[in-house]
């Protein structure tokens, strides 16, 4: 086991190297992985479930979407709360509180049970999201923040790939259902919960807390939503990012009901996907020192409407599978770049607000996805909802990065202007 050594209190790292950098990147790793298997992991079992409830495809996708509005208020709330409070107790009682929620999904009895079920469990998991970027801010500043997150993501970026592999393998042991994927998720949290207990200490201090109130919460939101520089960014992540939603919620049926592929199947094509994100974190990672994360931004939603664009088509004349299997992947390798560069470039000045901050930009995606997954689903028999859902979204965060966003001036040339004013 690692521990990150830490005052009983208050953080002592900063930038850390070696073996508590390592210990670092694998505990924040499980954090961060508990979103996307919450979302990721019953994906195969969406016939299953419509099935064994009594209830259509589009009631399925509504438990996904009931979850991604659990996790973006989630995130409203346990990210101000954290900044008052800290880091490790909040992640204790939601991941906590996640277990329990992940017993109830396995016990409902009907679909509005699964949803209000998954809606909670939602609403828990977001601690694991927006906990681990707060201690991330915490604890990294400068090149090393990028890096760092860089690497985060890349590791992060297997939980899709391992997800719904995981998920469709469960269902082929002869005792298991759908029912039996929310069992793994409860033991998944328990797991989580001990290591955190065990292994990491707070780490943010008490003089860099921002004071408890919904008031000062309040303003605390306020000031990020008003801050054009942050909110630039993060809407250009909320429509790229969160269109991938009509992706996660449309392949379960386009690819087992129009493509007449297996549940195994899928769920390795689905996994694949976790390949492209690790690619895209870790080009961010390998060229932070060359090239400014603006750039690599910019690139990055210049070839996510491309591949989208194809997807539209593809689905429009209903092409060969593998034709949509590749912008996807495409698509997904950009969301690598976008994630990483935006978090740098939108969490650099936030300081003690970095938890709020953190929330923000978690919650837009999951937003702007819950709205978009229960609409792939309104036609079955068509992958076009799925494709302009995809094309839809990456054109609106290309439009926003063009228009709302700026590059900042470099060090240098404010010290210039300083000097020549």
């Amino acid at each position: 086991m690692f521990v990150i050594h830490q005052d009983k209190q208050e953080s002592t790292l900063h930038n850390p190297t070696g073996k508590q950098r390592i210990g670092l990147v694998f505990l924040l790793a499980m954090l961060c992985m508990l979103g996307p298997f919450n979302i990721d992991m019953y994906l195969p079992s969406f016939p299953d479930i419509a099935d064994d409830l009594g209830a259509r495809a589009s009631l399925v996708q509504l438990s996904l979407t009931a979850c991604l509005i659990g996790l973006a208020m989630g995130q409203m709330v346990i990210g101000p709360i954290s900044d008052a409070k800290g880091r490790r107790k909040p992640i204790l009682v939601f991941i906590s509180l996640f277990a329990i929620a992940s017993l109830l999904c396995a016990f409902a009895p009907n679909i509005t049970m699964l949803v209000i079920a998954r809606f909670l469990q939602g609403f828990t998991a977001s601690a694991g999201v927006v906990l681990s970027r707060a201690v991330v801010r915490d604890v990294f500043s400068g090149r090393d923040l990028t890096k760092f997150f860089a690497l985060l993501m890349m590791i992060n970026a297997t939980a899709p790939m391992i997800a719904p592999i995981s998920g469709g393998a469960i269902l082929l042991l002869p005792f298991a259902t759908w029912h039996t994927v929310f069992f793994f998720l409860f033991f998944l949290g328990l797991i989580i919960v001990l290591t955190v207990f065990f292994n990491l200490k707070e780490t943010l201090p008490k003089e860099k807390r921002i004071p408890s109130s919904i008031g000062s919460s309040v303003r605390t939101m306020g000031s990020l939503f008003l801050d054009r520089s942050f909110i630039g960014y993060a809407i250009v992540v909320a429509f790229v990012q969160g269109g991938t939603f009509a992706y996660v919620a449309g392949t379960p049926f386009v690819y087992q009901n129009i493509y007449q592929v297996s549940p195994q199947v899928f769920s390795i094509l689905f996994g694949i996907n976790g390949l492209a994100i690790i690619l895209g974190s870790g080009v961010v990672g390998r060229l932070s020192d060359i090239i400014k994360e603006r750039t690599l931004l910019r690139a990055g939603v210049i070839i996510s409407l491309s591949s989208n664009t194809l997807l539209l088509i593809m689905t429009i004349i209903k092409g060969p599978l593998v034709m949509l299997v590749i912008p996807i992947f495409i698509h997904l390798f950009t969301i690598g770049i976008i994630l990483t560069s935006t978090f740098t470039i939108a969490m650099k000045h936030q300081g003690g607000r970095a938890g709020s901050a953190s929330a923000v930009l978690g919650m837009l995606p999951l937003l702007v996805g819950s709205i978009i997954a229960p609409l792939v689903g309104i036609n079955e028999t068509t992958a076009i909802p799925m494709g302009a859902a995809l094309f839809s979204t990456s054109l609106i965060g290309f439009i926003a990065f063009f228009t709302l966003t700026k590059e900042e001036k470099s060090e240098e040339k404010q010290e210039k202007e300083a000097l020549d004013g």
